[in-house]
């Protein structure tokens, strides 16, 4: 089925293999300058098969603060360039082949073409960089901290203002302002022996011990840093540990001192207390069965879905108090349906951070950013959507998060939903784009529910009853979205997105029969395999695939829930088939191993929750559930452990091995929760996240099971409502 759905984005996931803490706020990576996250060899593509930048895997130095898995951004990071080299300072700049590279969690090396082994490890807030150099009389370790973005067209980052401070042998700071924001850094080289001193334009400020630049432009940048320098023996290594901070020079040193403690050199420290903690985050998923490829994606997508957001504790630039401070949110459009929920089961304390970052950013800004990143600016990706962090907030408040002051997060909520396109849709119950209207819909269902929960009934009745605008935004006569304009998607993508009321939506499009045509349809069951786009995909050819108005095959955003629709009309079975189909052949261990941007964990979380035979409903305290990739697995939840059990199940490899394989047995037969017989395909998030075990009896052809007790939708008998 997989070869009848049709991706217009090149299948590759935007990832990066750099050092990373989980969460943490500092990433560090070899860098080129390629899209889009510095490392790699691709220029800037978002249609068709990605064409590359250069021959080679190659690197001029090693950076920090990458994003994961994002598209089309328009500021980029990359900050702090460290460079071992045995050039002279001129050649600065140029890149090096990359050989023996390795990475692990929390660690990241490669050998230059000039002989240098690197290696670097993380912590929360500091990065410890190792270099062992060739015999050499003039090795250096080059700090740059004027460059930052690509190398590709409107790519670069140039600082406004910086100030670099010599603080005697191996000791120097200097903060430096990207895109508004001030980024200190601290570092310490044990160096002995070496000369340390300024430079700038390329040039060595002997005696020098300190440099300030003020209004800095395109037009007079010129690099400006640190060095190191003194002969190597072959074999000697040098140890370079910086600490970031967004609030000052001296904050960026506390860090510093706090993780890499008072033992020289830290490296070994740093990176064992990494990997230690990574070991926790990463097992709190554990499967039984599955071929060791389908293992590897689960682990490496559970990876990916805790690298971002980046928390930044206590380091907020925008306001003065301490406190969780998110940043990275890019963009809560592709997290808020997979990553978040994903986050509230596996680490609830980091999801309520991020609420409550969200909710002192609308104090601060006015509005619920729909995505967040460490810059300054009202470039917050609101076109994407509207009203995503009430799906959040609503979860988390059916949970029962208690450090959140509900009563303050819903007066947030409902005067976000005034702003921007929220203005329109209060006038007048429908907006263009037409998608936002669903949004907003949905956000003021969400904001009800705290509404109602709270006691203020007067104002619940009101957001429920302009939650039902939905209706307006589709085409009663073909039971689709109405023409608008759509962002990254067309009418077809969008039309499946899950409602709050999906009873009274299948209703408008004529009903089970007709729904599940259309689905039917959209998801090319009985179709042809099609051709997907090449390189440098003419225009003509990217209309004819848009125009098959086809399922994208996890490609973007609005595919992540379509294939859950399904459960609303009766027909688990049909979900089991996408999904099991999408899971086989959209996903692998090798490079183009995603079948899009990753999106900071967004599509990796849609992948872990898939494979454990669940799915969040966002804004809903809400599970679908459907058959699970492994015969069992475990999650760590706030409450204890929730065991997923299968009966009848059978392994099937995953891409071409599984060619010569039989489908394994797809279909729920029968379920039970904690023993109990469970007829729905749904369960709620609490019964979720309190721990239990639920048993999926499996066979090879559709039950009745799930086609009777639908999941829940506003419109539903007062007796049916779950």
């Amino acid at each position: 089925m997989a070869g009848t759905w049709w991706f217009p984005k090149p299948q590759v996931g935007n990832t990066h293999p750099g050092a990373t803490a989980p969460f943490g706020m500092v990433s560090a990576c070899a860098y080129s300058g390629a899209y889009p996250t510095g490392y790699g060899l691709y220029t800037k593509n978002t249609e068709g098969v990605p064409e590359t930048m250069f021959e080679r895997v190659q690197a001029s130095g090693f950076t920090h603060f990458q994003q994961s898995g994002t598209g089309a951004i328009r500021k980029y990071y990359n900050y702090v360039r460290v460079t071992p080299m045995v050039q002279p300072l001129d050649e600065l700049g140029q890149s090096w082949p990359l050989h023996d590279e390795e990475a692990s969690p929390g660690y990241y090396a490669a050998t230059l073409g000039t002989g240098i082994r690197s290696e670097i490890t993380v912590g929360e807030k500091v990065a410890v960089h190792r270099y062992t150099f060739p015999a050499h009389s003039s090795a250096r370790v080059v700090i740059d901290l004027s460059c930052g973005g690509l190398a590709t067209e409107l790519g670069r980052t140039v600082p406004l203002r910086a100030q670099i401070e010599s603080m005697g042998h191996g000791r120097a700071q200097g903060t430096v302002v990207m895109e508004g924001v001030p980024l200190s850094v601290y570092a310490e080289v044990d160096s002995p022996g070496w000369r340390q001193m300024l430079w700038y334009d390329r040039r060595l400020i002997d005696g020098g011990t300190r440099l300030d630049f003020d209004s800095i432009r395109p037009t007079n940048l010129r690099p400006f840093g640190l060095l190191f320098m003194g002969s190597a023996r072959a074999g000697q290594t040098i140890e370079v540990r910086l600490g970031f901070s967004l609030r000052g020079n001296d904050q960026a040193r506390a860090n510093l001192v706090r993780e890499c403690g008072s033992d020289r050199p830290a490296f070994t420290a740093v990176r064992a207390k990494t990997r230690a903690t990574w070991r926790e985050h990463l097992g709190k998923v554990q499967v039984e069965g599955g071929t060791p490829a389908r293992r590897t994606v689960l682990s490496t997508a559970l990876y990916h879905a805790l690298i971002k957001p980046c928390f930044a504790d206590d380091e907020s630039p925008f306001w003065p108090d301490s406190g969780p401070y998110a940043f990275d949110v890019c963009t809560m459009w592709d997290i808020y349906k997979t990553q978040i929920p994903l986050l509230s089961a596996l680490v609830p304390d980091r999801a309520a951070d991020l609420l409550e970052s969200l909710i002192r950013v609308c104090e601060e800004e006015g509005n619920f950013p729909i995505g967040y990143r460490m810059a300054r600016g009202a470039d917050r990706f609101f076109r994407q959507a509207s009203a995503l962090a009430h799906t959040a907030l609503a979860d988390a408040h059916a949970l029962g998060t208690s450090r959140i002051d509900w009563a303050w997060a819903l007066v947030h909520m409902v005067d976000d939903l005034r702003r921007m396109y929220g203005e329109d849709f209060y006038e007048h119950g429908v907006v263009h784009p037409i998608t936002h209207t669903l949004d907003l819909a949905i956000g003021y269902h969400c904001t009800a529910r705290v509404a109602r929960a709270l006691n203020d009934h007067r104002l619940a009745a009101d957001l429920e009853e302009r939650s039902k605008g939905w209706v307006n935004a589709f085409d009663p006569d073909s039971g689709l979205l109405r023409n608008s304009e759509f962002y990254e998607g067309g009418k077809w993508n969008y039309s499946f997105r899950l409602l709050h009321d999906m009873r009274a939506r299948i209703g408008l499009a004529g009903g089970d029969a007709r729904f599940i045509k259309k689905l039917d349809r959209f998801f090319g069951f009985g179709a042809e395999t099609v051709k997907q786009p090449g390189r440098r995909p003419p225009a003509a050819e990217m209309a004819a695939g848009y125009a098959l108005k086809r399922f994208e095959g996890l490609n973007n955003e609005p595919d992540m829930e379509a294939p859950w629709a399904y459960h609303y009309a009766g027909r688990p079975d049909r979900t089991a088939e996408i999904v099991h189909s999408a899971l086989t052949w959209q996903f692998g261990t090798g490079p183009g191993g995603l079948p899009g941007n990753d999106d900071s964990g967004g599509l990796s979380s849609w992948y872990v929750w898939a494979s454990l035979g669940l799915f969040p409903v966002a804004g809903q305290h809400l599970f679908l559930v459907n058959t699970p990739a492994f015969a069992s697995a475990t999650i760590q939840v706030p409450e204890g452990e929730f065991h997923i059990e299968t009966s009848g199940h059978r392994e099937t490899p995953i891409g071409v091995d599984g060619l010569d394989h039989e489908p394994p047995p797809l279909y729920v037969q029968e379920a039970t929760l904690n023993g109990k017989p469970l007829p729905a395909s749904h369960l709620s998030a609490a019964d979720v996240h309190r721990g239990g075990r639920l048993h999926l009896r499996l066979g090879p052809e559709p039950s009745s099971w799930g086609s009777g007790n639908r999941p829940p939708s506003l419109s539903d008998p007062l007796e049916d409502t779950r």
